[in-house]
C-alpha cells in the first residue's frame, strides 16, 4: 500500500455475489490495478480497453486515505462484476507499532493487537456484507511496511493478523494479507507452519521490480502459498490512460484459485499409482503444507510419493509413502491450534471435522459448525487417545491430530 493511500491494494480476488458460482468467485489470472478513489462507472468502461480486468477497491478501515469512496456501492459492485471485473477489496486498518508513516496504530501487546485484529475483522465482514460480498470472498489486510528486525514490532503485527483471520474464517471468509515483500510477507512467511500463528490463505507483496509475475524471490519460498494463492504488486504510482481516461494506479499481477474439493466421508489409503479426487486432496494438503507435490492433477506419481515421505518424516510418521488414516489425520489437521468448542463455527471447524473423520474413521458432517455431532466426536477422539475428555479442542488435541494419533 504506499503512504496514507495505503497500498494500493493490490489485493485480488474477485467479488462474490449471489449469483456467482464459487469458482468465478475466486478465480482470477491476470492484470489487476488499484487506486486510492474508487473510479466511476464510466472510467471502469473506458478501461475495459486496458490489460486490466481486476481492481482493487479499498472498502474499509480507518487507515485508509482515500474515506469516502462516494462510488463504492453494493449497485456499483453489481455493474461492475456484470461487466467482467474482479473485484479486490481492501481493508487498511491499525498499522504496525513501530511505524514512522502512519498514525493509526495497533498495541505493541500482542493479547491487545489481536484483540484489534478481530475487531477490525469483524468490521470488515459487516463492510463486505453490506457492499454483497459474501462469505468465500477474501478480504485483504492493508500492513504497511515496517521494521521487522524490530522483534516486538514483528510480533504484535503477527498477532494482529492472527486475529485478523481467525475472525473471517470464523465468519467462512478467507483472508488476504498485504504488505511489503521484505516486511509483512517475509514475517509471514518466516511462521508458514506456526501452530501458534493463523497463516493467511493469499498474500498480496509489494515488490517494485516491474516483473509481471508471483515469483517472491528470496522473500517467501516457492512452495508456500503455491496452490495459486499469491498477488504481485510490481509496479507503484504510476499514471496510465485507456479509453481516454487516466488513473494514478499501482499494477498487479494475480494468480488465484479456489481450493480443491477436501470434504469427503472416508479418507482411503492412496499410494503411488492411485488417481482422482482423493489424490487431488492430497496434493493439494501437501503443497499448503510446504511440499514440492508437483501440480494438483489427482496422479499419484513420483513427486507426490517424495512429498509425502518428505511430510512423514517431518511428523514422525511410518515413512512408506502409502496415505493412510495416520498420514491423512496429520495432513488434515495441519495447521495453527485455535480453541474451539461447541458453537465456533467456520473454516477451521471445517477443518477439525475432516481431521477427525479420517482419524476415527467414520463419517463427521463437514459443515463448519461445532454443534453435538462434532463434540461427541472430539469425546470419542480424546477417550480413545487417552486425553483429557471435555469435548473441546486445545493445543492438546490439536496436537494429537497433527501427529497422526
Amino acid at each position: 500500500m504506499r503512504r496514507l493511500r495505503i497500498a494500493a491494494l493490490s489485493l485480488a480476488i474477485l467479488v462474490v455475489t449471489p449469483t456467482l458460482t464459487w469458482a468465478s468467485q475466486t478465480s482470477f489470472t491476470g492484470k489487476a490495478f488499484d487506486t486510492c478513489d474508487t473510479p466511476s462507472s464510466a472510467t471502469m468502461q473506458a478501461w475495459l480497453s486496458s490489460p486490466y480486468r481486476s481492481v482493487g477497491v479499498y472498502f474499509g478501515g480507518d487507515g485508509r486515505g482515500c474515506k469516502t469512496q462516494a462510488n463504492l456501492t453494493p449497485s456499483w459492485v453489481s455493474a461492475q462484476v456484470s461487466a467482467g471485473w474482479h473485484l479486490l477489496p481492501l481493508y487498511v486498518g491499525r498499522q504496525a507499532p513501530c511505524t514512522t508513516t502512519q498514525s493509526f496504530k495497533m498495541s505493541a501487546d500482542p493479547a491487545v493487537a489481536r484483540s484489534q485484529g478481530r475487531s477490525e475483522g469483524g468490521d470488515a465482514i459487516t463492510r463486505a456484507g453490506n457492499l454483497g460480498l459474501a462469505a468465500g470472498t477474501v478480504l485483504y489486510n492493508d500492513m504497511e511496511h515496517y521494521d521487522s528486525s524490530n522483534t516486538a514490532c514483528r510480533t504484535a503485527v503477527l498477532s494482529y493478523l492472527t486475529g485478523w483471520t481467525e475472525r473471517l474464517h470464523e465468519s467462512s471468509y478467507l483472508s488476504g494479507v498485504y504488505s511489503g515483500a521484505a516486511s509483512g510477507i517475509r514475517d509471514l512467511a518466516n511462521v508458514y507452519r506456526s501452530a501458534t500463528y493463523a497463516r493467511p490463505d493469499v498474500i498480496d507483496f509489494a515488490w517494485w521490480n516491474n516483473k509481471a509475475d508471483t515469483d517472491a524471490g528470496s522473500y517467501v519460498p516457492a512452495a508456500y502459498w503455491s496452490n495459486h494463492q499469491r498477488i504481485h504488486q510490481y509496479a507503484g504510482d504510476h499514471n496510465e490512460t485507456h479509453g481516454g481516461r487516466t488513473i494514478n494506479i499501482d499494477s498487479n499481477q494475480v494468480d488465484l484459485q479456489p481450493a480443491v474439493n477436501r470434504d469427503f466421508t472416508t479418507y482411503p489409503t492412496i499410494r503411488t499409482g492411485a488417481n482422482g479426487p482423493a489424490v487431488s486432496a492430497l496434493q493439494y494438503l501437501l503443497k499448503d503444507d510446504g511440499r514440492d507435490a508437483g501440480g494438483v492433477d489427482g496422479d499419484f506419481g513420483t513427486r507426490t510419493d517424495t512429498a509425502v515421505r518428505a511430510f512423514q518424516s517431518a511428523h514422525g510418521l511410518g515413512v512408506d509413502g502409502e496415505v493412510g488414516r495416520r498420514t491423512w489425520t496429520a495432513l488434515l489437521s495441519a495447521g495453527w491450534q485455535p480453541n474451539l468448542a461447541r458453537g465456533s463455527t467456520g473454516l477451521e471447524v471445517r477443518r477439525l471435522q475432516r481431521a477427525l473423520t479420517a482419524a476415527l474413521a467414520r463419517p463427521i458432517g463437514i459443515d463448519g459448525d461445532f454443534g453435538s455431532g462434532t463434540e461427541q466426536a472430539v469425546r470419542d477422539y480424546q477417550t480413545t487417545r487417552g486425553l483429557p475428555v471435555d469435548g473441546e479442542v486445545g493445543p492438546q488435541t490439536w496436537t494429537a491430530l497433527q501427529s497422526g494419533q
